[in-house]
């Protein structure tokens, strides 16, 4: 195996297939609420992350980071009909910072329609004050 140098950064290269949209690990390309968003509301009701590819049906890893930074859940999780949005329902605290893993190494359960495990996604977010 080869590597690259990047600044600060070593990288392997691996003679692999041609890239395309179904071969590749699915991502999250949409959070709601949106990472780094620093004024939630505390009244949101639920969380939701939305994939690049169908994911496969009742199968996620919504992992804590620690106790405090993680949700009340008032629900289990749950995909959307279009099956790569997937929701959480939960109860929020006022000014209160939340980080939640979806996927970590050890846990993995979201996948797509064919397996492929999702490439792990930090969400972090902060509610506002009232």
């Amino acid at each position: 195996m080869q590597s690259v140098l990047f600044p600060s950064l070593m990288l392997p290269i691996q003679q692999a297939a041609a890239v395309t949209l179904d071969n590749v690990a699915p991502v999250v390309v949409s959070t709601r609420p949106v990472a780094g968003s620093a004024a939630v509301s505390p009244k949101t009701t639920q969380i939701e992350v939305t994939f690049s590819k169908t994911m496969g049906n009742n199968s996620w890893s919504w992992v804590r980071v620690s106790k405090d930074s993680f949700p009340e859940l008032t629900g289990k999780p749950r995909y959307l009909k279009d099956v790569r949005t997937c929701v959480l329902p939960v109860t929020l605290k006022a000014n209160h910072t939340y980080a939640v893993w979806l996927n970590t190494q050890k846990f993995n359960g979201f996948r797509d329609h064919k397996g492929r495990k999702a490439i792990p996604y930090l969400l972090v977010f902060r509610t506002a004050a009232r």
